[in-house]
């Protein structure tokens, strides 16, 4: 399978390293592709002109840009209950998948939506019909430019209190008529609640791409997000059983390793190119 890593441990949340350092860093690696990040390692506004010319130096370096990812959903959900914002995050969307299709990505990471973000207090809580109704609205808006744009709209399960299990996310995804609309699937995130490879069963191939992370619900994690450690060995991700379950609904898609140390909070400290490296050596172990 196509192995790759997310921008986030290279080069923080402050775009400290650029695409072309990140392409190049890959390459040094091994590895099959990278994820850049929209609002970090490019920044929103970017230009056809300036993703062209990172899409052909990475071509260059025969290194893939498959996947995107952005930490923008957080702030400003498609699931909102207030209208400026979901229109907000429907207009940012639009550009976002531009900027893959520009790229020559397949696929942008997407968060549909959020009840309530824990570790933000600054956001408001929302009824969960109320973030299911919006979510459903605007990605309904953006279906017709996913398949204009022939990019896919994959949506991540993560920690905001909405689409708790694999069930769920089938019925939700089963709304939308283009198979341009599916899941960003995060191994570690649905720890919590479920094994991964349930989801890989039941969601086949609505599930577009894999993030690769691991996670311990331990009593001196707490089951929070201090269980998102530093090693992708460490926790309760099978990944044999994983693997296994991706080979049987042939999924030949991108794994890449996403490595936020949340066990180090309050001083999260990335970029960290120690990290980096050693999750590529072992992400090339997992499949």
């Amino acid at each position: 399978m196509y192995k790759a890593l997310n921008y986030w441990v290279f080069g923080g949340f402050g775009g400290e390293k650029t695409p072309f350092e990140f392409i190049e860093w890959a390459e040094s690696r091994g590895l099959d592709g990278v994820e850049l990040t929209v609002g970090d390692a490019i920044k929103s506004d970017i230009t056809e002109a300036e993703c062209v010319k990172i899409a052909d130096f990475a071509k260059k370096k025969s290194v893939g840009l498959k996947t995107i990812a952005s930490g923008f959903y957080w702030g400003t959900s498609l699931g909102s209950g207030d209208e400026t914002e979901r229109k907000k995050a429907v207009d940012f969307t639009r550009k976002y998948l531009q900027i893959a299709k520009w790229l020559g990505a397949e696929t942008a990471l997407v968060v549909p939506g959020a009840s309530r973000i824990a570790w933000d207090p600054s956001r408001p809580v929302t009824s969960y019909k109320i973030v299911w109704d919006q979510s459903v609205r605007s990605l309904l808006e953006l279906e017709p430019l996913a398949e204009k744009l022939q990019v896919n709209i994959a949506l991540e399960n993560v920690w905001g209190r909405f689409l708790f299990s694999p069930m769920e996310w089938k019925s939700y995804l089963d709304q939308f008529k283009s198979s341009r609309i599916g899941m960003y699937f995060d191994v570690g995130n649905c720890c919590l609640y479920v094994r991964p490879q349930d989801y890989i069963e039941i969601l086949g191939s609505k599930i577009k791409a894999v993030h690769i992370k691991n996670w311990t619900g331990d009593s001196l994690a707490g089951g929070n997000l201090h269980g998102f450690g530093e090693d992708i060995d460490v926790g309760e991700v099978d990944f044999s059983a994983v693997v296994k379950a991706l080979k049987a609904i042939k999924y030949s898609g991108p794994l890449t390793a996403e490595m936020i140390p949340f066990s180090r909070l309050p001083n999260l400290s990335i970029p960290d190119l120690d990290l980096a490296a050693g999750t590529v050596e072992k992400l090339k172990r997992i499949a």
